[in-house]
């Protein structure tokens, strides 16, 4: 009888989702002399000519067979991927207006936008002219890029080989920022007004009859960023968050945790990072900055509050929530409040990951628990030995054995399948270098250009930037596999963010654990899983018993669904969908978009992916309660 095939723990994909295909490089002509300006806004007005007359077929002629238009919130209310003019068109003869883009213009409003010629791929070998573009839809104004390629199959024609367009505000709705700032203070005379203090603290409150329109669980990166977003649009938000302190999902991680991720990479919207911060920020700064920005942009947040109750009303399309709060006085009110959307940003992991396994009640250690639950390392008393164990070997996990290690502990970590591992330096140097670094392009620009790219192109292009990222590492990468450390490349050789994408880990971003691994400070359990917790240790399938004063399961967390079912019951998870790993279209699924349920909407990732998709959830949201959007739309 035949066995099937298992799949690599480094191709898995997440329940559901979809294995994404790396997309291919055209063949095209070589530049030798070309006016970027003359290309691009010659293919511009002949895709606004196409647009103006409804003609598909037109479109058609103006893509590679190759190509994608990747589109956010401008051709419908939805993220789309579109791959090949055949796809294009029939999109856009399946919609009841056609495209809802009306126009798009080149734009050359600094050096960075303006047309130029350069290159697709990551090896400067496939070059075309790019530039970006202004965007009008039916109702909105937005951004895109374009990078367009000669056709050598149709006498050197520009074609695009990828369009993206994006809404980023809607007509008549803008943000109150820049010449749309609010003033601040109605002179004239009128007896008995409030001042600003007091105002604030009355929306703060909702005192009266005031109700948010949106309630947001969770006061970290996600819930502050779309926060924000929603009060500059004038929706009125509540954050709810059951720590005592904006940043406390923060400053009760592990003792020694700082983001992996630069700074230019990591910025919030509206307040960036001022030009002091430090490249990596620990986690404590984070924490204190997060509730700066909370009070700096005026965002409502109700700390030490719980949500207890939560039903969902499909006629009126409003939620029925009760919460508890407790006061700055010790005092606990309890309010029910009806707002029209619940975003749960309780992070984009969901729930802890710890395995059961027989034996663990038994463990007469000094300490058993999920990274989640990790505070950091005891000072050992003096003439004593301990010995730790983790369980995992992820980000967290090599964070955790790295701090045992610099408290004097003997850490063994334990890896069960591979590990994707790239060097801070050398992996963020080239990922994110050009776009995110000091003196690089203004973030809004560099996010352009990160999203522009479909994902099965950047998967393209992740392969041969995953393969100079090993280059670099060579002597680390051949130390870790003397050690007995079970490496990959990622999904299909592709590396660090299709494996963040595709399954929400299975990487480490090396700040130093890889050397104390490879010179032996820190030992491998490597291929064998846990058989049982043993009073004091684990014991392996292979007979192993390796014992231990302290065992961490830095194993990971669960889908953001199970969350929701955990907090708002089986009726709500049951009609949302899955969240995380690729839909058919490469587009990640249901995070910061329709989630299958009227008036509920998931929201996580980075800092990075916060930063930019925030303006994407509100605008959904803002349309819906300005009557533009309906939640059936497609």
């Amino acid at each position: 009888m035949a066995t099937a095939s298992v799949i690599p723990s480094y191709n898995r994909v997440e329940p559901g989702s979809h294995h994404l295909t790396a997309a291919s490089y055209p063949d095209t002509g070589v530049i030798s002399s070309v006016d970027a300006n003359a290309v691009a806004t010659g293919w511009v007005d002949g895709f606004n000519r196409a647009l103006s007359g409804q003609d598909p077929s037109a479109v058609k002629q103006l893509f590679l067979q190759d190509s994608c238009w990747r589109d956010q919130l401008g051709l419908s209310w939805d993220y789309h991927s579109l791959y090949g003019p055949h796809k294009i068109v029939s999109f856009l003869k399946s919609t009841p207006r056609g495209s809802r883009v009306i126009s798009i213009d080149v734009d050359s409003s600094n050096a960075t936008r303006k047309p130029s010629i350069a290159a697709v791929d990551f090896k400067g070998q496939v070059n075309g002219v790019a530039s970006f573009l202004t965007v009008e839809t039916d109702v909105g104004r937005g951004r895109g890029l374009v990078r367009l390629l000669q056709d050598t199959q149709d006498n050197n024609k520009w074609k695009a080989f990828t369009l993206f367009t994006a809404m980023h505000g809607l007509k008549g709705y803008e943000e109150t920022i820049g010449s749309n700032r609010p003033h601040g203070v109605d002179h004239g005379d009128h007896p008995g007004r409030k001042n600003w203090q007091e105002r604030r603290i009355a929306t703060e409150n909702y005192e009266g009859d005031l109700e948010p329109t949106v309630l947001i669980l969770g006061a970290g990166q996600g819930g502050l960023t779309a926060a924000a977003r929603l009060h500059q649009l004038k929706v009125p938000t509540l954050i709810i968050d059951k720590n005592p302190r904006v940043g406390d999902n923060w400053r009760n991680r592990y003792h020694q945790l700082v983001l992996h991720d630069p700074v230019w990479y990591d910025h919030l919207p509206y307040v960036p990072f001022p030009s002091h911060w430090p490249i990596f920020t620990p986690k404590d700064k984070l924490a204190e900055w997060f509730e700066s920005y909370a009070r700096l942009l005026e965002l409502n947040v109700w700390n030490s509050t719980t949500l207890t109750d939560a039903k969902w009303d499909d006629e009126k399309r409003e939620w029925t929530v009760t919460l508890i709060r407790k006061k700055a006085s010790g005092e606990e009110e309890t309010r029910v409040l009806h707002p029209r959307h619940v975003i749960q940003a309780t992070g984009h992991s969901g729930e802890m990951k710890m395995p059961s396994i027989k034996g663990m009640d038994s463990f007469q250690g000094d300490r058993l628990c999920h990274s989640s639950q990790f505070r950091g390392a005891d000072k050992i008393p003096e003439g004593r030995t301990k010995r730790a164990i983790v369980v995992g070997c992820c980000n967290s996990g090599h964070d955790i054995a790295q701090d045992f290690y610099e408290h004097g502990y003997d850490v063994t970590i334990v890896q069960r399948s591979s590990t994707y591992v790239m060097s801070s330096k050398d992996g963020l140097d080239v990922l994110l270098g050009g776009l995110y670094e000091e003196g690089g392009p203004e973030t809004e620009d560099a996010d352009l250009m990160f999203m522009s790219i479909p994902n099965a192109m950047l998967k393209r292009m992740h392969r041969d930037a995953t393969a100079e990222i090993s280059r670099r590492d060579e002597t680390l990468l051949q130390g870790l596999e003397k050690a007995g450390f079970n490496l990959d490349d990622g999904p299909d050789h592709a590396g660090f963010f299709m494996k963040y994408f595709q399954r929400g880990g299975g990487y480490y971003i090396d700040v130093g654990c890889s050397q104390l691994i490879i010179d032996g400070k820190i030992k491998i359990k490597q291929g064998q899983e846990i058989e049982e917790v043993k009073p004091k240790g684990l014991l392996f399938a292979d007979g192993e018993t390796l014992e231990a004063d302290e065992i961490i399961f830095a194993t990971g967390y669960e889908n953001m669904r199970g969350t929701a079912r955990k907090i708002f019951g089986d009726g709500l998870a049951e009609r949302v969908k899955d969240v995380w790993g690729f839909d058919q279209e490469g587009e990640l699924r249901t995070m910061w978009r329709r989630t299958g349920h009227p008036g509920f909407w998931f929201f996580g990732g980075n800092l990075a992916l916060c930063r930019y998709y925030s303006r994407m959830l509100a605008l959904q949201i803002k349309a819906m309660e300005e009557g533009i959007m309906k939640y059936e739309d497609p």
